[in-house]
């Protein structure tokens, strides 16, 4: 308890020196799906190789090959696998984190320069791309493995870690990375793991700590439309020409409805309704409708029942649509028919939901749409990744020690909850390794990841870095 006591002390006493280190990985526009800052990523990955090696931590940078991107063969970004501690009567636990980011600009609609970390001293909010996804709760390791070794106190578990720059881009090559180390056996960087501990989601609302046991899936398509050899001049081929920009609407119409229902055949009937038992689960979640129009930031959402919002983030597929490509977005008032144009949507996907079962519905549905049409311009549709929904005990001890850990840090008892979001590395660890996953989220609900101003609060990064760490010493002892 004493040595508790001694870190906590070391995390808020050092509380600036960890902001500062979250700022300088902030600076760094390690955006995985724009070929241009592919070097970022790259730098990005040494920068925190680095860090791990100056706290002790034995890292290999592990080369995962190239792929192809935005007409490029492009390297892919290290993955960084590394260990602490190789005491037999010790568990072992492995760390995972990503350090790529979305793409931003301060053109978005960001209040600040998005890869500088200002922090708004009135509100404590650090505002950053990455600050809460994923670049803080990583950095929030490193606090824990600096307090540890400041203060010469032993760590209570052996650590593995495994940190990727690819997550926001599909995870290239580290299912492949994973896999070929676990069939190493002894000689593998995993052997010998006995739970999974994974700091990449956030909190329901903006009070109450969370315990993650469940992820949707993942599957991702673009739709492209091609017809005339160039762009055309509308006054001169208006209504004389079959336009890819109409087809594309018309068939991205016809994907969800503004209730959020599927309109793919087949793809929301896989799905059972729930029981009046389940349901139970969600009535009992501090939750309600004001916290999900805060996070979105207007009073948008579809239902006004608690539950019905809950279980549509947690426990049914999604259909997103993301954006068109090709349309004329200039300034002014351009006349263009585009000769080509593409769309992007995804569904998140639940139990008993895969990539492979629904993408044939996907592709069927989309080609008896487009043939409706009777255009004679061209569809093509492509899968670009996807990733299997992960569902998991939340009554294992992995769990129990966390929740131990909030009740320590925050004095309450966590909620449990299933997950929209999608981290497809989550399932290859639990299938490959056979351990349980924890999701143990360090951010809050209106963090904004992945959206404009997006931010971590200043005692969710400094009272997450004691949770980190306190976990670990309760995993220890359960």
């Amino acid at each position: 308890m004493a040595n508790l006591d001694k870190f906590t002390e070391y995390i808020d006493t050092h509380a600036e020196s960890f902001i500062k280190r979250l700022g300088e990985a902030v600076a760094i526009k390690s955006i995985s799906s724009d070929a241009r800052r592919r070097q970022d990523v790259i730098a990005m990955g040494h920068w925190l190789d680095n860090e791990l090696k100056k706290l002790d931590v034995e890292t290999e940078l592990m080369n995962l090959g190239t792929h192809e991107m935005q007409a490029q063969t492009l390297q892919l970004p290290p993955a960084i696998l590394g260990k602490l501690g190789n005491d037999p009567k010790k568990k072992t636990v492995l760390i995972y984190g990503h350090y790529d980011v979305q793409p931003a600009l301060l053109s978005d609609g960001w209040n600040s320069d998005p890869f500088t970390l200002t922090v708004d001293e009135a509100t404590g909010r650090l505002y950053g791309r990455g600050s809460t996804d994923d670049k803080g709760p990583i950095l929030g390791w490193l606090n824990v493995l600096e307090a540890h070794k400041s203060l010469k106190l032993d760590l209570p578990v052996n650590l593995r870690f495994c940190f990727e720059g690819m997550e926001e881009n599909g995870s290239e090559g580290l299912d492949e990375l994973i896999q070929s180390e676990v069939a190493k056996g002894k000689d593998g960087w995993f052997h010998g793991v006995d739970c999974v501990c994974i700091s990449d989601n956030y909190w329901l609302n903006t009070r109450q700590p969370a315990l993650t046991y469940g992820l949707r899936g993942i599957t991702y398509f673009s739709i492209n439309i091609t017809g005339p050899g160039q762009d055309l001049h509308s006054g001169a081929f208006g209504r004389t020409v079959h336009e890819p920009m109409t087809d594309l609407v018309k068939i991205m119409s016809k994907l969800v409805d503004h209730d959020g229902r599927i309109l793919i055949p087949g793809v929301d009937e896989m799905v059972a309704p729930p029981d009046e038992e389940e349901r139970k689960l969600y009535t009992a979640i501090d939750y309600s409708i004001a916290d999900i129009e805060h996070a979105a930031g207007g009073q948008v959402a579809i239902s006004s029942v608690k539950e019905d919002v809950l279980m549509g983030r947690m426990r049914y597929p999604s259909l997103s649509i993301h954006g068109i490509e090709g349309a004329f977005s200039e300034v002014g008032a351009k006349t263009v028919i585009p000769a080509k144009v593409g769309g992007k949507f995804s569904i998140r996907l639940v139990p008993p939901q895969t990539p492979d079962n629904v993408n044939p519905l996907v592709i069927a549905y989309l080609e008896s749409e487009f043939a409706k049409l009777n255009t004679k311009n061209k569809m093509n549709v492509t899968y670009i990744h996807g990733g299997k929904p992960w569902v998991t005990d939340p009554k294992h001890w992995n769990f129990e020690a966390a929740a131990k850990a909030i009740q320590r840090v925050f004095k309450v008892t966590p909620d449990y909850t299933r997950e929209g979001g999608s981290i497809p590395v989550t399932i290859t660890f639990a299938d490959s390794l056979g351990v349980n996953v924890l999701m143990l989220p360090m951010g809050r609900g209106d963090d904004g990841a992945h959206s404009t101003n997006e931010k971590l609060d200043r005692s969710n990064f400094i009272e997450g870095s004691k949770l980190l760490g306190i976990y670990l010493h309760e995993v220890a002892v359960i």
